[in-house]
């Protein structure tokens, strides 16, 4: 879980974002990261606003608590998602692989 942290209220996850792809989804992990693709363009703020929402749709919690925490403009980033456990990460990305 190397792509994981977990702190009290929150994960913290290692992603890499794949602007400007066909659709937006949550592909899973790869490469010691949760790749998560989105069709925005990585401009202008796009793509990120984009991620955030795949994420936070994703793991079914308010957009408002998935953040950036750092890598804003790079396409590896680590995002603070709060309101899970690193269990219900593993349980939602297992469903997945179904």
């Amino acid at each position: 879980m190397s792509y994981l942290q977990e702190k009290i209220g929150a994960v913290v996850l290692r992603v890499k974002a794949l602007p400007g792809s066909k659709r937006d989804e949550v592909r899973g992990v790869d490469g010691g990261a949760l790749k998560v693709a989105v069709a925005a363009p990585p401009e202008k703020g796009r793509a990120n606003k984009a991620l955030l929402a795949v994420l936070a749709e994703f793991f079914g919690v308010p957009r408002r608590d998935v953040v950036i925490i750092s890598g804003e403009a790079s396409r590896d980033k680590r995002v603070e998602v709060a309101g899970v456990t690193a269990v219900q990460v593993e349980e939602k990305l297992a469903q997945l692989k179904r």
